[in-house]
Formats: structure tokens, sequence, C-alpha cells
């Protein structure tokens, strides 16, 4: 956040109310909002009272920007008269406003909420859709009929109760979901396989992080340990 440095009151005013509308140094850096009551730190950021009081809340409070440790602080005068004698405009209906008058304005104004509004749906619709590199190992495809989002129980309820007499080879949803599984490879009697191989879940016995060598060789270790 840009701080006063040795700017005058006069000349804040100014920069302010000719249009350039760049009033980034007066934002609360933890409510986004024009300062109110502004105080600044020992570590030399500026907060509103209101908001530093919240960043006092734990045992061992913090700066809310830089995280040290907060222990002083001191009214921010000169910053505040600059607040009170300073205007922009609104960037909902373009009115010019004196700052420490903004958070009222905004709040009552229709075109302003119209704006943020905006900048909301605009900010969701350039959001890339996120694909996950980790396959889905908990809802399955009926690979019958595509019937979606079957956990492993429903989807043999599902293919016992709604496809028993179909006699078609298919692959099997969730050993195709597991490191080891063959995408391609399809099931002679897959009635058999999902009560052979699925009456129990993977989750309770499977390291997915874990490949299919490295499984086998635990499973050996594991039964000469119990023989």
């Amino acid at each position: 956040m840009a701080m006063l440095g040795g700017f005058s009151a006069a000349q804040h005013k100014k920069n302010v109310s000719d249009g350039s509308n760049d009033v980034s140094e007066f934002i609360c850096p933890v409510c986004l909002e024009i300062f109110d009551s502004p105080v600044k730190t020992q570590c030399g950021h500026t907060f509103c009272q209101s908001c530093l009081q919240e960043c006092l809340r734990p045992q061992k409070p913090v700066c809310a920007v830089c995280r040290a440790t907060l222990g002083h602080w001191t009214k921010a005068a000169e910053l505040e008269a600059v607040i009170h004698s300073s205007v922009a405009a609104c960037k909902g209906c373009g009115i010019q406003v004196v700052l420490s008058q903004m958070r009222s304005h905004t709040a009552a104004c229709s075109k302003y909420q119209e704006y943020i509004e905006e900048g909301v749906r605009t900010t969701v619709q350039s959001q890339p859709a996120v694909i996950s590199p980790v396959p889905n190992r908990y809802t399955f495809t009926c690979p019958y009929c595509n019937c979606q989002n079957l956990d492993q129980d429903g989807l043999v309820e599902h293919c016992t109760s709604q496809h028993a007499r179909d006699t078609r080879q298919v692959v099997c949803p969730i050993c195709a979901s597991m490191p080891w599984g063959d995408p391609n490879y399809r099931s002679a009697d897959f009635f058999q396989h999902l009560k052979i191989r699925h009456t129990f879940s993977y989750d309770t016995f499977v390291d997915y992080s874990t490949d299919e060598q490295t499984m086998i060789q635990e499973a050996l270790q594991r039964s000469l340990l119990d023989n």
C-alpha cells in the first residue's frame, strides 16, 4: 500500500480530484474501504482503528500485512486530514465525493452496487476451468447406461438391479480409476467381477500414491509374516 511520503494535503486533494481516481493509498488492507479513523503501526502499515482492533484479538496479535508483532501504534492524523479534504469520483455514478464520506455514499449508491456486481460476474466468467489431475475414485458412471454419481455400493446395487441380464462386456469404472487400472480392459463377466473384487472399499486398504509393483511386494511381505 502506498504511503503518504512527503506529499501535502493540498497536493493529495489535487491528485485525487483531477481524475486519476487512484485512491489505493487511502484503502485499508483489511476492509478494503477508505480508511476510517486511520492508525499506523510500528511496522509502518496503516489500518482503520476498528480493523486494527480485530487484528489484536488473537493471543499473539500480528500485523495483517507483514505479520510483524503488534505492540505499538499511533493515530495517523495527517492521513485523516487528507481524507477529509480530498475528493474522488464514485466508480458507480461518477459523482465527486469527499473521501471521508465515500463509505456511506457507495453503500447507498445503486450504480456502485451494479458496478460491483458486474465486476464479480466478470471475474467468475474469466476464471479458467480447473481440471484436477487426480482421478475421481469416489463416484462412478454405470458402464451400461452412463448413469452418473454412483458410489461403489450404489454402482453394485444399480448394475445388479438394472442390468443383471445385460451380457455386454464392459470396462469396470472402479478398476479403471485405480493407479493400476486398465481403462480398456473389458470384464467377460462384469457381475462376477463386482462380487469378487468390489465387496470392500479400496479406500480402506489402498495407498493410491504407491505403484502396482510396490503393492505386490508389500502384499508378499505381509503374506510371509502371516505364515
